[in-house]
């Protein structure tokens, strides 16, 4: 794997003309602490609606985010949970923890061709998440859970569904994720991948960077 701090990154990714960006933990920092908000709400959301005791949801929640890609689709496929007021319950949540960041603002608006939303949170939590960080306005379009029909990733369809109502080429795209798994599929099809947050040396992942800032800024130079 090439290393951030080499010239490659410029070199391998002077093709790219669409950037897909995670939203959680990848467009604002882990520190934020804001999907300790979601977890919190989504713990609560299971004992309530499963009867459980709160360590039961917590081993149930994680272990259905493990297996299914989401927890959603784990209560979907298990328990028959309906989508839509989960969704609406465990995205509630107080958004002052974000501050806008002018800089990556700055270099994304800078990256050329288009730019694209893919997260397995809610478009309307997304769209909310960008406004709070200064991003709104920058990305061609957000797509939601909802919009890859429930179907999260790492899932083949979910990025199927995404490539195909974008109507972009995957050879020519890069994704950046704070989830190693949700790299490997890009990496199958194409896609150069950017994992967000920590380090790897898996083949799968081109580069490892703290930040999206930090790698845009090797990117661009600036």
């Amino acid at each position: 794997m090439s290393e951030i701090l080499k010239p490659a990154p410029r070199a391998v990714m002077n093709h790219v003309n669409v950037w897909v960006f995670d939203l959680d933990n990848t467009l604002y920092p882990p520190e934020a602490t804001l999907f300790d908000q979601i977890r919190a709400r989504m713990r609560d959301y299971v004992i309530r609606e499963l009867r459980l005791s709160p360590a039961d949801a917590d081993t149930l929640r994680d272990g259905y985010w493990h297996r299914y890609g989401t927890t959603l689709a784990g209560l979907m496929a298990e328990h028959g949970i309906a989508p839509e007021p989960f969704l609406d319950e465990v995205h509630d949540i107080d958004f002052s923890c974000l501050c806008a960041d002018v800089q990556l603002a700055t270099q994304i608006a800078a990256l050329p061709g288009r730019k694209i939303i893919f997260t397995n949170a809610a478009q309307g939590y997304a769209n909310k998440v960008l406004k709070a960080r200064g991003l709104d306005g920058l990305f061609d379009g957000v797509f939601g859970i909802s919009q890859t029909g429930y179907c999260p990733k790492p899932e083949r369809a979910a990025y199927d569904i995404v490539i195909r109502d974008a109507g972009f080429d995957a050879t020519r795209a890069a994704m950046f994720e704070d989830d190693p798994r949700n790299l490997l599929v890009p990496n199958s099809m194409g896609m150069r991948t950017v994992l967000v947050g920590s380090t790897s040396v898996a083949p799968h992942i081109d580069f490892s960077a703290p930040d999206v800032g930090n790698f845009l800024s090797q990117l661009q130079h600036v």
